[in-house]
């Protein structure tokens, strides 16, 4: 599986972007699928994942202000994320997993090159 991460960037608190994870030599609806992220001098942290069957799991941090969606016919999961916070300052990666048991660990089967995101005060 490749994945490959769009739509990272410069918004001030308050605003949004969204992000685009595209892949290719899998079918992503059969995979649990994720964004990561890790913020300069903090470890990994999952952000968000959806399952096979579309059921949807946010951190604590980011309820109500992310939302991860799958467009099928398009193989490609996305990231809204509104209400940015400086807090939100991090390199993000997408990823995909052969079983949300690994997710659960923190890790992934299949890696997607991280994306920028910087918030601005």
């Amino acid at each position: 599986v490749q994945l490959q991460a769009f739509g990272g960037g410069s918004v001030q608190a308050g605003g949004s972007l969204r992000l685009s994870c595209a892949a290719s030599g899998r079918t992503l609806s059969t995979l649990p699928t994720g964004w990561f992220r890790q913020a300069p001098g903090k470890e990994r942290e999952s952000v968000a994942r959806v399952h096979s069957i579309g059921t949807t799991y946010y951190a604590d941090s980011v309820k109500g202000r992310f939302t991860i969606s799958r467009d099928n016919a398009k193989n490609t999961v996305y990231l809204q994320m509104n209400s940015l916070k400086p807090e939100d300052t991090a390199i993000y990666s997408c990823a995909a997993s052969d079983s949300v048991a690994r997710f659960l660990r923190g890790d992934a089967n299949y890696w997607g090159k991280g994306t920028l995101v910087t918030v601005s005060s």
